[in-house]
């Protein structure tokens, strides 16, 4: 037989757990569940860049290179992209920047709220006199808050984002572009 102190201590016991339990719950802050988490925005496939314009009669001695990055959720959050080309350097068979020609600065490209800001850069390039050379993009993505960089990823360019705004042609999307004479 259970006797009545005992049985009000149970429920006291349980009482003090169940609002332990609540509280805990309640610290943990609502939009937690709703935003990404911090390291999954470099895994994220809202993160690439791609060769969507090489050398095409539209656009000769072109290079376009486009970028898309995911927003973190968090509307103070500024998001830049930088635009770097890249040769093919054949004698040590390393990718090299061309310099200050082929370097876009850090472009704005909107707050951190938005799921994903795309932009892009177009490069003119003087192909060589004789034969061509391979060209690629990486794109450096930063996210900052008030002026602090929270997080930075670099990605070089690869195929499969047909369809970018500015392709030419309208499905063109490259690892590299060969642009010749």
């Amino acid at each position: 037989m259970v006797t009545a102190p005992f049985q009000r201590r149970f429920h006291a016991a349980r009482a003090v757990l169940l609002v332990a339990l609540l509280a805990a719950a309640a610290t943990v802050p609502a939009s937690a569940a709703k935003a990404p988490r911090r390291d999954s925005l470099r895994d994220s496939r809202l993160l690439w860049a791609t060769v969507n314009v090489c050398d095409t009669p539209d656009h000769p001695d072109t290079v376009g290179i486009r970028g898309s990055m995911p927003g973190s959720g968090d509307a103070k959050e500024r998001m830049t992209m930088r635009f770097q080309l890249q040769y093919f350097k054949a004698a040590d068979k390393r990718w090299h920047n061309i310099g200050p020609t082929g370097d876009s600065g850090r472009i704005a490209v909107g707050s951190g709220r938005y799921k994903a800001r795309q932009t892009g850069r177009n490069f003119t390039v003087r192909p060589p006199g004789i034969g061509g050379f391979q060209l690629r993009g990486a794109v450096t993505f930063e996210w900052r808050r008030g002026g602090k960089l929270v997080r930075r990823a670099r990605e070089r360019t690869r195929s499969g984002h047909p369809g970018t705004a500015g392709a030419d042609p309208d499905d063109f999307s490259a690892a590299t572009c060969t642009v010749r004479k």
